[in-house]
């Protein structure tokens, strides 16, 4: 078993208001969603409140949804992505959230049995952001391996995953 796990952070900036009719097919779905990524292999946690939903949670402004979870590794998160049922969601995302021409989703290493903090994946954004895919901020195009397959902080064997869905 692997001491690092990769950690996500997703945010999506509505387009309307939450309870609003433009948005309504996003938010009956979120239980069936995230119970499919309850249940996929690999995964480990997701940020979620008292009653399972990670809606309330608006660090970035009250239109900017967030999804943060953790997986055993990357190929899990990927194959829950973009191989389940999430795609069909996935595919809809034009008429629910703004297409942004800036990082939105991020992707980094954190040792076993920790969680990501919101502040955190904010920092990993922001660092995403500003310097582009490294072995500390990355994406699914630009995946770097966990701390512990690297030799001397540089990455080797970087893993490239096909991220686009019908709806880039």
């Amino acid at each position: 078993m692997s001491g690092w796990q990769i950690a996500q952070l997703n945010t999506a900036h509505m387009l309307a208001p939450a309870e609003s009719p433009q948005l309504a097919e996003f938010f009956a779905n979120l239980d069936r969603i995230n119970a499919l990524a309850d249940q996929a292999p690999g995964f480990v946690w997701r940020l979620q409140d008292d009653e399972g939903s990670a809606t309330n949670f608006r660090p970035f402004g009250a239109d900017v949804l967030v999804n943060m979870s953790v997986w055993l590794d990357i190929e899990s998160l990927h194959n829950y992505v973009y191989r389940s049922a999430h795609i069909e969601i996935m595919a809809k995302r034009k008429q629910w959230f703004e297409l942004l021409r800036e990082a939105y989703s991020v992707l980094w290493w954190i040792p076993a049995s920790t969680f990501p903090t919101l502040e955190q994946a904010q920092e990993k954004l922001e660092l995403l952001k500003m310097k582009g895919p490294s072995s500390e901020a990355f994406t699914f195009k630009e995946a770097f391996p966990s701390p512990e397959h690297s030799i001397g902080g540089d990455s080797l064997d970087v893993r490239h995953f096909d991220d686009r869905c019908s709806a880039d």
